[in-house]
């Protein structure tokens, strides 16, 4: 059997499961006595040790397979939950991940684990026998209804097995049994055929005709330690066979096949139906356009019904590469747990809405910023456990990751319970290093937030593995405005920071405003426009001598497109200024709390347009997010607001 056409499948297998065994380490860190979390272990590394093997992997079973051995005694109560084996679980854990990734690339077999292995056997002899709560054990579920696979030819036992329902790579699981099974006797047929059994196209369930001096106890006992068995049926040879074979069952039977709901598909095929889609939106525009001035009934209900079934596709194909958080967020208790303790920190750390979705790219490119941001906050946001207690506070910190939807964007907020931000040790940095002028003495909240989103700014007294280099928050706006969204920052000295990162809920195809500045035209991304209106001498004054929006009583800051992109302003003469400013349009936008007006000489519309990205001019304009084509065909820039406000 050849699995290298099982790597990619074992790799995402691996990881599902390596992210199980780091958050069953977490808990039987927190909860030594929990029986429940070394069985979720025991469970996690047997499937992997049961999948090494299967592909050839010597050194992942090695590992895996001491493993178990020693959570075995785990279970048994002859080993207790000390901290040198916590520690040894998890540098095994991480030899594990590190592992496997190296031999699906093809990289040998990896590296040498036998110290680790030799550490895994001394925390296990150190430790003392402690008896832990009594772990259930699951009975086998009851075989409902017949069996479907067709009894095969042939002399010997007749082995029925059925695999669980959410058994992963199925094939690979069939495979084990049979190897079990060879190790027994011969194995003289199998239903459905061995061909078929690897390409994954049988049911839950196969039979197997073997024959050899065995007994039906060993062969039950063969089968189930392949993993993932749902049930065994042994007949002995000289058992009587049935007199006509085993129906099938048909759709009006109690109980109907379950069918397979979901397919894995590689993220190029999903990228490229992206793209293809988002050219199809562009020639949607550029058709809708030309139907227009035709006055061709036929031709416009033609468009429109196309226009609608592209709009579908959109749909769908968006909603096929959305994916919850929690497929990022899953591996960060982890990190502040390691983070924590190289700090003598203790931290509470808490995520909250796992199930949000995100485009699958926009969710590969949060990872890094996330990781700075936990990182910062543990380092310089949460004290050390003496201080906090000095201070009132309980001695753990607490950290809560959370996602939640806002219209059509996500809001991913990390908050903190430390220190909060030391306004005072900014401003003092920033005198020193030049970025303020040396006779200020207060910051305002958005020159603190500007003022640490400096590149190569930092306030730590030293450099650590966690922080330190000034590689924290500019890294993270610089990710996020590259992703079209945008970051607010708002700290209390003494309770804590909140960091909240707005984000499109994909980076492909979204919706904007088009607005026109002379004979260019601009978009801004609707998910930062709160409302637009008229520019009128009562709606604008004047604040310190800067430009201001009166609007319901709100005063808002207000920017000119024309002056932003460096426009030349209209010429006077006929008054074609003065005509410009009495239409000039305001686009109320908004990026978190902060809001204001941006001035056009007018709105063309709106429209879903394709995000394309491009290399900025040197000491160009950094105003600019990516480009889009609109429906004439013309390219229009993508204002960043974020960079606006």
């Amino acid at each position: 059997m050849d699995t290298s056409r099982y790597a990619d499948l074992f790799l995402t297998e691996s990881r599902e499961n390596l992210s199980a065994i780091n958050h069953a380490l977490l808990g039987l860190e927190r909860d030594s006595g929990g029986g429940e979390h070394v069985d979720a272990l025991f469970r996690a590394v047997h499937t992997v040790k049961g999948m090494s093997a299967t592909m050839g992997y010597a050194r992942v079973a090695e590992l895996s397979h001491e493993l178990e051995t020693l959570l075995e005694r785990v279970r048994g109560g002859a080993v207790s939950v000390s901290p040198a084996l916590m520690d040894a679980l998890f540098a095994a854990a991480d030899a594990l991940e590190r592992l496997i990734s190296d031999v699906v690339a093809g990289q040998g077999e990896g590296e040498d684990v036998s110290a680790l292995v030799a550490r895994l056997h001394d925390a296990a002899n150190d430790a003392a026998p402690v008896t832990l709560a009594a772990l259930p054990t699951a009975a086998a579920a009851p075989v409902a209804g017949g069996w479907t696979a067709a009894e095969p030819t042939g002399t010997g036992f007749l082995v029925r097995v059925r695999l669980a329902p959410e058994t992963p790579l199925r094939g690979v699981r069939a495979f084990m049994v049979l190897q079990k099974l060879k190790s027994l006797g011969d194995v003289v047929a199998v239903s459905p055929s061995a061909e078929a059994l690897q390409t994954d196209t049988f049911g839950l369930d196969f039979a197997v005709r073997l024959s050899g001096k065995t007994d039906a106890e060993a062969i039950e006992r063969a089968v189930r330690a392949a993993g993932d068995i749902d049930a065994v049926l042994v007949a002995a040879p000289d058992a009587p066979r049935p007199a006509a074979p085993v129906p099938v069952p048909h759709m009006a039977d109690e109980v109907p096949l379950p069918a397979q709901r979901s397919v894995r598909i590689d993220l190029r095929r999903l990228d490229s139906l992206m793209n293809l889609i988002g050219e199809l939106v562009i020639t949607r525009g550029r058709l809708a356009q030309l139907s227009t001035g035709l006055g061709d009934p036929a031709l416009d209900e033609t468009v429109q019904q196309a226009s609608r079934l592209i709009t579908d596709l959109q749909d769908e194909i968006m909603t096929s590469r959305m994916v919850p958080v929690w497929q990022v967020f899953d591996r960060f208790p982890r990190l502040v747990r390691d983070a924590a303790r190289s700090l003598g920190k203790e931290v509470e750390f808490s995520v909250e809405g796992k199930d949000i979705e995100l485009d699958r790219s926009m969710l590969d490119e949060i990872g890094d910023p996330l990781v700075h941001l936990l990182r910062n906050a543990i380092d310089h946001g949460i004290e050390l456990p003496a201080v906090r207690e000095a201070a009132g506070k309980p001695r753990a910190g607490r950290l809560s990751l959370s996602a939640t939807r806002d219209r059509s964007a996500v809001l991913i907020r990390v908050r903190d319970d430390g220190r909060g931000i030391d306004r005072a040790k900014v401003l003092s940095k920033a005198i020193a290093t030049g970025a303020v002028d040396a006779s200020r003495t207060e910051l305002t909240d958005d020159e603190l937030v500007r003022l640490i989103s400096r590149a190569g700014f930092s306030t730590a007294d030293r450099v650590s593995d966690i922080s330190g280099r000034g590689v924290g928050i500019d890294a993270v706006q610089s990710r996020v405005r590259a992703l079209g969204g945008s970051i607010d920052i708002r700290s209390t000295p003494g309770e804590g920071t909140s960091v909240t990162l707005r984000l499109p809920l994909t980076l492909a195809i979204v919706r904007a405003l088009l607005a026109r500045v002379g004979e260019e035209t601009y978009a801004l991304a609707m998910t930062h426009v709160s409302e637009t209106v008229e520019l009128t001498a009562a709606s604008r004054r004047s604040v310190r001598g800067r430009e201001v929006l009166v609007l319901r009583d709100e005063v808002l800051p207000l920017y000119r497109l024309r002056d932003i992109v460096r426009m030349a302003p209209p010429p006077r003469e006929g008054g074609e200024a003065d005509l410009v400013e009495a239409l000039a349009q305001v686009v109320v936008l908004e990026v978190g709390e902060r809001r204001a007006g941006l001035v056009v000489d007018e709105l063309t519309g709106q429209q879903d347009i394709v995000v394309k990205q491009f290399d900025a001019v040197r000491d160009g304009l950094n105003v600019f997010s990516g480009a889009t084509i609109l429906g004439d065909g013309a390219p229009a820039l993508i204002v960043d607001v974020s960079s606006l406000l």
